[in-house]
């Protein structure tokens, strides 16, 4: 079971053929990554050194303006070689394509940051609170935003900002109490009052150094206040945040090349041949096989729907169940792995394990499942009622 299927333009040919370039410095640094849970700097480098990170920025502002599902192809293979990668880089990526897809800054700002982009800044949301929660659910920020003498004091702390250790930009979501809602300012990483507290001890994804953001009366100005909302950000259409999904699509298919050539290369003496001729593994691989690409081709599918304007009108809650579908089955498809294995698969030597603990970060990133199955029964039992 591979992507080629989904290799349509001379685009994601060109970009597959430069990512899969990375593969061996990816996959040869992924077991020190989780094992020291450090920051893959080099991968992140090697990506901003072809251009990857500028492709989620439009055409118009110089960047390769590539759609979402472009980008679901190029993360998948990434997380397929490394999932801290993956998850990191992808961050920056959808955080990108949503800011410009949308214009949700003011266009003076997307002009000055897009050149920011195009020297080399990375940038991610800075909007989890431990007293909050998933910003998704509408918490209130406790992290604050108070106008002094012209410019904004920012006061709070952030945790799970993914890729810290080499963001040049945090897009900080901070309480703004003389307009009664949530603001968005654009911090550097250089500001005064702005640190890093290293909190990241993670069982799975313990590469991508999600630390805490801590600020100290950081001095923003009025300009770098780039988005407000009175709403809660999850009940926006966001295409971008398919970087997730695509991303434990990626680590499933490596579990799933991974448990197949053992399959084919082990050859115990109690049998005749490789345990792939066996009914109850081919059983296995084939389950597999099936599940991958079920998640697959409906992940691609709900990419495609949003990348076309007239279908994006139509579409409702299939964004958080393509998250939904697609992380679950990672999860069922790295444990079939494991299975087919053995107890092979628990040392700590062997990549299915780092598998396992990676796919079910998943779980936490939003949206959450029972958001997504709440959803889905609001909107089926209004559309009856209202018909």
């Amino acid at each position: 079971m591979s992507k080629e299927l989904f290799i349509t333009t001379d685009l994601q040919k060109e970009w597959m053929d430069k990512i899969k370039g990375l593969e061996s410095q990816f996959r040869g640094s992924a077991e020190k990554t989780d094992r020291l849970a450090v920051f893959p700097r080099e991968n992140i480098q090697s990506l901003v050194d072809i251009g990857y990170t500028t492709l989620t920025l439009p055409k118009q502002y110089g960047g390769g303006g590539i759609t979402v599902t472009d980008m679901v192809l190029l993360q998948e293979t990434i997380a397929s070689f490394d999932g801290a990668t993956a998850l990191s880089i992808g961050w920056h990526q959808g955080a990108v394509g949503d800011i410009y897809e949308n214009k949700l800054w003011e266009p003076d700002h997307l002009v000055s940051f897009s050149k920011e982009i195009l020297n080399g800044a990375l940038v991610n949301r800075a909007a989890s609170e431990a007293q909050t929660g998933s910003p998704t659910r509408g918490g209130r920020p406790t992290t604050t935003a108070v106008k002094k003498d012209g410019h904004w004091a920012i006061n709070g702390q952030k945790n799970f900002t993914s890729m810290s250790p080499v963001l040049t930009h945090f897009l900080v979501s901070a309480w703004v109490e003389e307009l009664g809602g949530n603001g968005f300012f654009l911090i550097s990483r250089d500001s005064e009052g702005l640190s890093i507290k290293e909190t990241w001890n993670m069982l799975g994804m313990r590469g991508t150094e999600s630390h805490d953001l801590i600020l100290e009366n950081v001095k923003v100005n009025e300009d770098d206040f780039v988005e407000f909302s009175k709403g809660p950000r999850g009940d926006k259409l966001n295409g971008w945040l398919l970087h997730i999904p695509a991303c434990y699509l990626g680590i499933a298919q490596a579990a799933r090349d991974y448990a197949v050539k053992f399959a084919v290369e082990h050859k115990p003496n109690s049998i005749q041949g490789s345990i792939s001729e066996l009914p109850n593994v081919q059983s296995h691989i084939g389950q597999i096989d099936l599940e991958l690409m079920q998640a697959r081709h409906f992940l691609y599918s709900v990419a495609a729907a949003y990348d076309d304007i007239t279908r994006r009108k139509s579409m409702k809650q299939e964004l958080g169940a393509a998250k939904h579908v697609v992380t679950n089955a990672a999860i069922r498809i790295v444990d079939r792995s494991m299975r087919l294995v053995g107890a092979k698969s628990l040392e700590l030597t062997n990549p299915l394990q780092r598998y396992y603990r990676d796919v079910r970060a998943g779980l936490h990133n939003p949206p959450m499942d029972d958001m997504v199955i709440s959803k889905l029964a609001k909107v089926a039992i209004e559309e009856i009622r209202n018909d």
